[in-house]
């Protein structure tokens, strides 16, 4: 009788239930290869699903899944893991003429479990390390999967001054097509009714019918006069746009021209013209994507859309949601900046498994300004490499287009990209809606005064403390209201709607916010104050001023410097630089003053656009093929990992949550669910308030004194320990 192999076990069933492990085997080769084709890689990513498991063929495997190599018969599992996945790396660099093609492999099939590991270090789970330990005997391997075909050339040119990062990034690709085959299949066997639930997601052809329905709707609606005739004017430009080549894109559209609706249409047509897979809106901050996501599923159904944040959690458990999440293996994806980023500089296959599916859509990245400035280069790496590798087409949407193109003084910036708006000029004069003025240093108290006699009004700071502090001066006052990063997200969600309605019923309104309002946030006021900042930040906070063009004269907004100065750091050099650009502009806020300000931001930061140094690490790989994906991964944060995460009993659903998290075996579910009722703060800070902080499961905080978190404030400064950290909360 022929020994039988197995990739996995199923507890208490028989053998003949059991997927054996030629079948897992071509199953994964089969899945990734129809991945990778999107790309031009599909034997790659072949060999590498035939190759992944073979090291399940050796007999310390198959015991430690309990079987006996003797008599076929269940036996008592073997305690440990034994390495399977070093097997195939080590075939892949041995059977392969072209060893470079094999150590490509060798590090997709050695990390589809422990993620992908550094070229070389000096610990023993790099790949060097790996490839040269001895491995169990897998020579039970049939032939048929060792009769291995060698894979063509790459599927791109490999630019000389680019290369380490291009072969880096295509590993990458390969890994994230091998791991999510591996998952999906031994999901498929494992447990069919999950796998069933990843179906019923509508196609695009469905999407691009309600949005046309509804714009049609709208423009039936529309009231006569020239903003509408302008925002009718970009969509039809957008729709034409769409009919051009894949490529890069960029739609420099004001506040309040349409640009989320436009930039939809343009997207839907240009999927469908050149049959893309989806369509991905990556969006700087969680407030501006739970607006927009309720926006789309209002147009095109509530189950159009996957939401991919760490805020979101659905009202009821929807199954298909979460796991497309995995995947975003979905037609309409709306993500963070930190969520798309991360995992195109990620190693793990939580992070990866779902990048192969960015290939072949379309990748809107709305307030594109917004991308990080210490990992600029990085970024734009990414994005030069999508769009000319992996057919992806990108659209840089802004109402203040930075300078990322290639000039003079930034040769690393993107080639040949196509402006949808003929005139961005033009249109910006169209959509003027504010004028502004410099106040000069402002004390808090005369900056008190000023907010006391407007009856609508915003006022955006750059630090909690700066905040607060102004708020307590100005608390007294009917319709006050604050905003920071230490109030919950539903609890931020709330105060939203009380100002929206106090607006909307022009009762007096007085919000005093960090930047977390800026970018995106649908809320209109008459006059605006902003605190000395960069330029991007100015014509964001001016975005929510006269924001529908009703006042009969331009809003109004104030920009001051505060008395304490400015932050060190990033809002000091970007303030510095826009207080440089005013002096040569009358119109701070204009194009050619944005322009001027990205223009001067990036030349004067030089090599810190690449703060880390990830591309040069990459770059110095190339020679051997000795890339740093371990380090490259834990340098590209967009957020800081240092923050800790405070949990609110914010409301009555909160305390529902946190009992069950507490007494719950598997808290997992109710802490993704209690992330809406979460704050980051510090670690000292944290510290700080042990004794109000309880520690469940050894991982998860909660705050239980509640006297710690006031209404008005969130997290309440009040409390004497926090006035040591106080200037953490800048």
């Amino acid at each position: 009788m022929t020994q039988k192999y197995y990739a996995h076990s199923l507890e208490g069933k028989p053998f003949s239930e059991w997927q054996p492990l030629d079948e897992h085997l071509r199953n994964v080769a089969e899945m990734a290869q129809s991945f990778a084709k999107d790309f031009g890689a599909d034997e790659w990513a072949y060999l590498a699903g035939l190759l992944h498991d073979v090291g399940k063929y050796s007999a310390a495997f198959q015991k430690r899944l309990g079987v006996d190599m003797d008599s076929n018969a269940h036996i008592e599992k073997v305690a440990g893991r034994p390495d399977h996945s070093t097997a195939g790396a080590k075939l892949a660099t041995t059977f392969l003429k072209d060893k470079g093609k094999g150590k490509i492999l060798a590090y997709a099939i050695a990390g589809h479990h422990a993620g992908l590991p550094n070229g070389k270090s000096n610990d023993r789970s790099c790949l060097i390390e790996r490839l040269n330990k001895d491995v169990h005997d897998y020579s039970a391997c049939p032939q048929s999967i060792l009769n291995i075909r060698e894979p063509d050339v790459l599927p791109f040119n490999p630019d000389p001054k680019r290369m380490g990062f291009q072969c880096s990034f295509f590993i990458r690709m390969i890994y994230s097509c091998l791991v999510d085959a591996d998952f999906l299949d031994t999901e498929k066997f494992m447990d069919k009714e999950k796998a069933s639930w990843r179906k019923g997601y509508p196609p695009l052809t469905s999407l691009n019918e309600k949005l046309t329905s509804h714009i049609r709707e709208l423009s039936a609606k529309a009231r006569p006069g020239q903003i509408n005739k302008h925002r009718a004017d970009i969509l039809q430009h957008c729709l034409k746009a769409a009919e051009n080549p894949r490529g890069l894109f960029s739609l420099t559209v004001p506040t309040g021209g349409g640009k989320t609706l436009s930039s939809l249409a343009f997207a839907l047509k240009h999927a469908l013209k050149y049959k893309l897979s989806r369509i991905i809106y990556v969006i700087p901050y969680t407030s501006i994507i739970e607006q927009n996501a309720a926006v789309f599923r209002k147009i095109l159904g509530k189950d159009a859309v996957l939401e991919h944040h760490s805020n979101f959690e659905p009202k009821q458990e929807d199954r298909r949601s979460r796991l497309a999440s995995e995947n975003w293996d979905a037609p309409l994806i709306i993500t963070t900046n930190v969520q798309f980023f991360e995992s195109l500089f990620g190693r793990k296959s939580s992070r990866c498994r779902k990048i192969h599916n960015i290939a072949n859509s379309v990748v809107i990245l709305d307030e594109a300004q917004m991308l990080p400035v210490r990992l600029l280069k990085p970024c734009i790496e990414v994005l030069k490499e999508l769009s000319s590798v992996y057919g992806t087409s990108i659209v840089l949407c802004t109402a203040t287009q930075p300078a990322l193109s290639e000039r003079e003084d930034f040769r690393d910036g993107l080639k040949d990209v196509d402006e949808i708006i003929p005139e961005p000029r033009v249109l910006y004069k169209a959509f003027k809606r504010v004028r502004t003025e410099k106040l000069g240093e402002l004390s808090d108290d005369n900056l008190a005064d000023m907010l006391r006699k407007e009856d609508k009004v915003l006022c955006v700071v750059n630090t909690r403390k700066h905040a607060r502090l102004v708020f307590e001066k100005i608390k007294e006052q009917e319709g006050s209201f604050h905003l920071s990063a230490l109030m919950c997200p539903a609890h931020r969600t709330e105060k939203f709607k009380q100002i929206r309605e106090a607006l909307y019923k022009n009762r007096q309104c007085r919000v005093i916010s960090t930047q977390l309002i800026e970018a995106g946030v649908d809320i209109d006021f008459p006059v605006v104050f902003r605190s000395a900042a960069g330029l991007d930040s100015i014509a964001q906070a001016a975005g929510r001023c006269n924001r529908e063009g009703d006042l009969s004269e331009p809003g109004q907004v104030y920009i001051f410097s505060p008395e304490a100065g400015l932050p060190p750091g990033h809002f000091r050099q970007n303030a510095q630089t826009a207080e440089m650009v005013m002096h040569h502009h009358d119109d701070p806020l204009s194009l050619a003053a944005v322009d001027e300000y990205f223009r001067t931001l990036y030349w004067a930061k030089g090599e810190k656009l690449d703060e880390y140094q990830i591309l040069n690490d990459l770059d110095e790989g190339k020679f051997k093929g000795d890339f740093p994906f371990r380090t490259a991964a834990k340098k590209f944060k967009i957020i800081k990992d240092n923050m800790k995460s405070l949990i609110i009993p914010w409301n009555e659903d909160a305390e529902k949550l946190i009992r069950s998290l507490r007494h719950s075996k598997y808290p997992a579910p109710f802490a993704r669910k209690l992330q809406r009722f979460t704050i980051q703060i510090f670690p000292e800070v944290l510290n700080s308030l042990t004794a109000g902080v309880e520690c469940l499961h050894d991982q998860y905080h909660v705050l239980t004194n509640r006297d710690l978190y006031r209404d008005d404030l969130g997290l309440c400064p009040e409390n004497p320990t926090f006035h040591e950290f106080e200037s953490l909360f800048a």
